[in-house]
């Protein structure tokens, strides 16, 4: 895949999750994929049902209001976004109850493809920003 279509791929993946559409998110997917939210319990997922259950819960807690690319690095078949990221906590985040809070955070993304699919995805946040913010008075 070259970089355009990489991009694409992964707005369209983004898209999909901000508006809490589950089955568009993961609808980007290989059926092999490997979903790795890094610290999140139970990840490393693999395959999309194990996907789906993770942007289940992501979708049922948080609600997307807006993304800022800040980089892109491409190599090879791999893309690593780096994002401001600012939601609604609506649910939980962390563990910590969000009551409709705000966050704004940092997100780095790791992407592989292969056969023009998302075949690996590795989600890095600023917990520590998400922390302060949801425990802030």
């Amino acid at each position: 895949m070259n970089q355009h279509e990489m991009i694409a791929l992964v707005e369209q993946h983004l898209k999909a999750e901000g508006a809490g559409d589950v089955e568009g998110a993961v609808a980007v997917y290989a059926d092999h994929i490997v979903h790795d939210a890094v610290g999140f319990p139970g990840s490393p997922r693999t395959g999309k049902d194990a996907a789906r259950e993770f942007y289940l819960f992501l979708t049922a807690n948080f609600r997307t209001e807006g993304e800022e690319p800040l980089n892109r690095f491409f190599d090879g078949d791999n893309m690593i976004l780096e994002q401001n990221m600012t939601g609604a906590v609506i649910g939980e985040m962390l563990g910590i109850p969000g009551n409709g809070r705000q966050v704004t955070f940092r997100i780095l993304h790791v992407f592989g493809f292969h056969d023009g699919l998302i075949s690996r995805e590795q989600v890095w946040i600023d917990s520590g920003a998400i922390v302060a913010q949801l425990t802030a008075p």
